[in-house]
């Protein structure tokens, strides 16, 4: 009984022992050079534009980086081992997926392991799936136990998409059939699977789909119930999500130029970075203020883009001026307004935002004005004190003045 007893805590330390600084590093290191590799790939393929822009390999080293360094700092956290899993598949897909494109589109037929290629291009899907975990596993990576049965019947699912989605590439390479789009997604096998089958994965994502709105669900009433320090954290993760949101909505809406795919990028890594601020505690309680200023300077944008095009259209439509002296005109005056309108936004969305920023600049403007008529040293003392303690909430504050004449 007593060797079995102390068979677990030995089997538990093994485990930490693997889930290790050291092996999150080689991890990272793995996923760097199968990004490299994949970009590589990409050039013949001519899918530069996918894998090889600098925007998402920018994003793929954010991931990576991300999941580094907090399954380096918390390698009991399973979230970091979540992100580093997740990138790593996304690449070795992209990177066998593009190897695949070389041997069966291009004729590059003296690359051994084609048909190994064509097999784990599908390796998205799993990758897909992991995400969400993040999500609901945000930030220490501890859940209840109610949720077990939820990741049951999540994996479950997963396992009939996964097969659902490998099976086409597997009966392409065993009926020696491989047609592959730029990409290297299997075209056809030269059969059609429709009916009830192509009914039973739609209702499996429509499930899976559910299970990742609870995952959404669970965090917002998390934030809901939250206080302190944990809501900080959670106010991060729901700032990275709405910035990758908004990003996306606007890479759809300018999908016809190249713009699109560079705002797009920038949306997605906004995910990983709050999710990595957020679990690592680093400048946890700024997050007000960038919510602030950044809901401030899109409303000052928006209003001021408004009174640049009502000039000019004013001036052009209304008093028939000339078009290049509208546009100059109307730039003048959007550069004066600027600063009056940002600092009074600033203001009003401070004190819905950022309410104690808001509160401590009205106590130090109100000492500002106390002190203009103040000649006592003693109440100087006192009521500097007093706003220093109500402003910022130190656990002790002393002050030191030169009386000298």
């Amino acid at each position: 009984m007593g060797m079995q007893e102390s068979a677990a805590p030995a089997a538990a330390a093994r485990r930490f022992r693997l889930l290790s600084p050291v092996t999150a590093a080689v991890l990272g290191v793995l996923a760097l050079a199968l990004l490299a590799a994949a970009v590589a790939l990409s050039s013949p393929v001519h899918q530069l534009s996918i894998l090889g822009a600098g925007p998402v390999v920018l994003v793929a080293v954010i991931y990576v980086g991300v999941g580094v360094v907090v399954a380096r700092r918390q390698p009991r956290n399973p979230i970091g081992w979540i992100l580093l899993t997740f990138i790593l598949l996304f690449i070795f897909s992209s990177a066998a997926g593009f190897y695949a494109v070389l041997y069966y589109r291009l004729g590059y037929r003296g690359l051994p392991l084609a048909p190994v290629a064509v097999v784990l291009q599908p390796l998205w899907v799993p990758a897909l799936l992991l995400f969400p975990l993040v999500i609901l596993l945000f930030p220490d990576g501890r859940l209840a136990s109610r949720w077990r049965w939820v990741l049951l019947a999540y994996a479950v699912l997963g396992c009939c998409v996964m097969a659902a989605l490998f099976s086409p590439a597997i009966a392409a390479v065993a009926g020696h059939d491989v047609r592959l789009d730029s990409f290297g997604d299997v075209i056809s096998t030269g059969k059609s699977h429709r009916g009830p089958a192509s009914v039973a994965e739609v209702l499996g994502l429509v499930l899976i789909a559910v299970i990742w709105l609870s995952f959404v669900g669970h965090q917002v009433l998390s934030w809901w119930r939250a206080t302190g320090e944990r809501r900080q954290q959670l106010k991060w993760l729901a700032g990275g999500a709405a910035v990758t949101l908004v990003l996306l909505a606007v890479s759809l809406a300018v999908s016809s130029t190249s713009v699109g795919g560079e705002v797009l990028t920038v949306g997605i890594a906004a995910l990983p970075v709050g999710i990595g601020v957020g679990i690592l505690k680093y400048r946890l309680y700024e997050i007000d203020r960038i919510i602030s200023r950044t809901v401030a300077y899109a409303i000052v944008t928006g209003l001021l883009v408004g009174v640049y095009a009502g000039l000019v259209l004013l001036a052009t439509q209304v008093l028939g001026l000339h078009g290049t002296v509208a546009v100059a005109a109307a730039t003048l005056a959007a550069a004066a307004l600027f600063t009056p309108l940002r600092r009074r936004v600033q203001r009003a969305v401070d004190r819905r935002f950022n309410r104690a920023r808001y509160d401590a600049d009205r106590t130090v403007a109100a000492f500002a004005g106390r002190l203009q008529d103040a000649v006592d040293l003693d109440v100087i003392r006192g009521d500097l004190a007093a706003v220093v303690q109500q402003a910022l909430e130190p656990a002790h504050v002393s002050v030191w003045m030169n009386e000298r004449g």
